[in-house]
């Protein structure tokens, strides 16, 4: 059997009276992408912080590569990446000078460096931009670049604290792509997120938490379901209708009704979708009440996570 990559129990970390971590366990198979998620302070940073041998936990224990974090910190630091919530890449410095100077810091020799700088630009779509001062690059370049930083010497295991925070939506594809590919090279990945739709996109698995401890763990379908089963969403031409509307909704299918008058929206879950979908598109249609739209939708991952973390 194949052990995981990062393994972690009942890990607890305090600053002064205020607790971060409380118990946190994670298990994150080789070859994943696994989402930590949670709201500000509920312990995401300093999860990976002790993960990355930058912390000492106060109690538990934890393995990364197959290494504890605090036996055999220096062995786990040879095996992953850290990439911050900030760029760490300075923007006098051309892309190729960037990776080079991290080349050396991590003691690679003067050639080995150069080379893996090409190499890195390669696999970064970077090449083009090599000679460029980073403070022309745009954001998704500049993280990307900060990811190659990263892999200066090929981890076994990446962490990535917000990787996309304060990118516009070209970047954040840009980087999702990137992430990808280091995935499917085999790559492991930590990936803490604000931006639900990114872990809904990228993680095999999901592990929510709240107050330094695990409150959800599953795939993004089963923390969806978590939220409720399918839901028929309705949009009314006429505000006016809303009322019948509901009446004939909450008759024909037996369920409370949201209502958004300020959308004309009516909302109701649904166990059959198909029928209930037929159903109510006939009865509408029969009490002469226009529909502009009418849809069924699955809970999404951001109804989830506000029901998981309320």
């Amino acid at each position: 059997m194949v052990p995981p990559a990062i393994a972690c129990e009942g890990l607890r970390k305090r600053y002064g009276t205020t607790t971060a971590l409380d118990g946190l366990d994670l298990v994150v198979p080789p070859g994943t992408v696994h989402g930590l998620l949670g709201t500000n302070g509920a312990g995401k940073t300093t999860a990976v912080r002790v993960l990355a041998t930058l912390l000492r936990p106060d109690a538990g224990h934890a393995r990364v590569a197959g290494f504890d974090v605090v036996r055999q910190a220096a062995h786990v630091r040879a095996r992953i990446g850290l990439a911050g919530q900030h760029a760490a890449v300075d923007e006098i410095l051309s892309g190729r000078q960037n990776l080079m100077m991290f080349g050396r810091l991590c003691h690679l020799p003067v050639s080995a460096a150069r080379r893996r700088a090409a190499e890195l630009l390669g696999q970064f779509a970077l090449t083009e931009a090599a000679e460029k001062p980073v403070r022309q690059y745009s954001g998704g370049m500049r993280r990307r670049l900060d990811l190659a930083v990263s892999f200066i010497v090929a981890p076994d295991v990446l962490f990535l604290d917000e990787p996309t925070a304060g990118l516009d939506p070209h970047g954040r594809n840009e980087v999702w792509q990137t992430i990808r590919t280091l995935v499917a090279a085999g790559t492991t990945v930590l990936l803490t997120t604000q931006y639900l739709a990114e872990a809904d996109q990228l993680a095999d698995a999901i592990t929510v938490i709240a107050a330094g401890r695990v409150v959800a763990e599953g795939s993004a379908d089963k923390l969806k379901s978590l939220a409720g089963g399918d839901r028929l969403d309705v949009v009314l031409r006429d505000a006016g209708d809303l009322t019948l509307a509901a009446s004939l909704l909450r008759a024909q299918l037996d369920a409370a009704v949201d209502v958004d008058p300020d959308g004309r929206a009516l909302s109701v879950p649904v166990t059959d979708r198909l029928a209930a979908l037929t159903q109510i598109i006939r009865s509408l249609e029969e009490a002469h009440i226009t529909a502009e739209d009418i849809a069924i939708r699955r809970p999404t991952l951001d109804e989830a996570f506000l029901n998981l973390t309320r």
